[in-house]
């Protein structure tokens, strides 16, 4: 009796081994978040946050467009807010694909974004009438983009993608260059740099996905 053509090709070891690696591909695009949804929302969120931030408090006090004080701050804090509540949720809902021990992570590691900006939100919101105005702008950005490069290198670990923790550690020197820089600067660097990277590496990882 002659085979046919499946079954030939699941006699074929190599074939097999292709078939399980296209398998595993599919169901790891299943499970893991689409990459525009988990970084777009802070690319837009830096560009114009730290956008505002740096045409209103300059470089050595300079204003580029003269707005209210409080704009910046305001829409840092609401955008930030709002992009860490909805990357929790991305997060959340791409674990529901799966059961056991990685579900349990997956929703943990979604929470750990609402949870986190929400107390930094509360904390930085209670110091904040302490620190002198010029230095508010650099606790709020720099304190809230350390943990959004703190979240992507864990979230590496928990998903399984080096690029992400490769987006993680370059927030985190950005982050940490413009601070050394100080305010005016910081704002520039993580609007360009940062809302920028985030930009183009959730299109590279939809293009790969795809």
């Amino acid at each position: 009796m002659t085979s046919t053509d499946d079954e030939s090709n699941f006699e074929d070891p190599g074939e097999a081994l292709r078939l399980i690696e296209r398998e595993q591909v599919n169901t790891l695009r299943h499970v893991t978040p689409d990459p525009r949804l988990m970084y777009w929302p802070w690319g837009l969120t830096w560009l114009i946050s730290f956008g505002l931030s740096f045409l209103r408090f300059g470089p050595d006090g300079k204003t580029f467009v003269d707005m209210p004080d409080w704009l910046p701050l305001i829409a840092l804090t609401g955008l930030l807010i709002a992009a860490g509540i909805f990357t929790g949720v991305v997060g959340a809902r791409a674990s529901r694909h799966i059961s056991g021990p990685s579900s349990r992570q997956g929703a943990a590691y979604g929470i750990s974004w609402s949870a986190g900006f929400t107390s930094l939100a509360i904390i930085f919101g209670r110091v904040s009438e302490h620190v002198p105005d010029e230095m508010l702008g650099l606790l709020w950005g720099g304190g809230m983009v350390a943990l959004v490069g703190v979240l992507y290198m864990a979230g590496s670990a928990i998903w399984d993608v080096r690029d992400m923790f490769v987006l993680g550690a370059w927030i985190s020197v950005v982050n940490v260059i413009g601070v050394l820089w100080g305010p005016g600067w910081h704002a520039l660097v993580l609007a360009v740099a940062g809302g920028g990277g985030l930009l183009v590496a959730g299109f590279v990882g939809w293009m790969r996905r795809r």
